[in-house]
């Protein structure tokens, strides 16, 4: 077997799934659970800045770049999770935060109304629910 580092495994694990349209394709026909799935994989990116810095800056703008910042992407994850989709805007925008990655500023403006939107829509969503 390849012996590799962790910072070549988590960018070979980040494009051979998240940012491989194939596989994110195939998780959005699981509907609810599937981008239920793709929150989970980014928080356990994260997991991976947190604990071993390993992380390179590029995945989380890629990952913005394909699921938040692509707006036709963003309206299918809202549309079957809302919940998880926000999820993930608050996600991308808490990464920056801990300054895993810099965003120029219009990304993260961007980024930052997207998830506004998401959360909007989440709120609207759940106030229309019955307590």
């Amino acid at each position: 077997g390849v012996v590799r580092t962790l910072t070549e495994q988590v960018a070979l694990e980040t494009r051979t799934r998240m940012l491989n349209p194939k596989w994110h394709e195939s998780m959005l026909q699981h509907g609810y659970e599937g981008v239920r799935q793709i929150e989970a994989h980014l928080t356990n990116t994260m997991g991976w800045s947190a604990t071993t810095g390993q992380v390179q800056p590029w995945v989380y703008q890629q990952l913005a770049q394909t699921f938040i910042l692509d707006p036709e992407m963003r309206e299918r994850l809202a549309q079957l999770n809302p919940t998880a989709s926000a999820k993930v805007a608050g996600r991308l925008l808490e990464a920056s935060r801990r300054q895993y990655w810099k965003p120029d500023p219009e990304t993260m403006k961007a980024l930052q109304q997207a998830g506004d939107e998401l959360e909007d829509r989440l709120e609207g969503i759940q106030e229309g629910v019955p307590a």
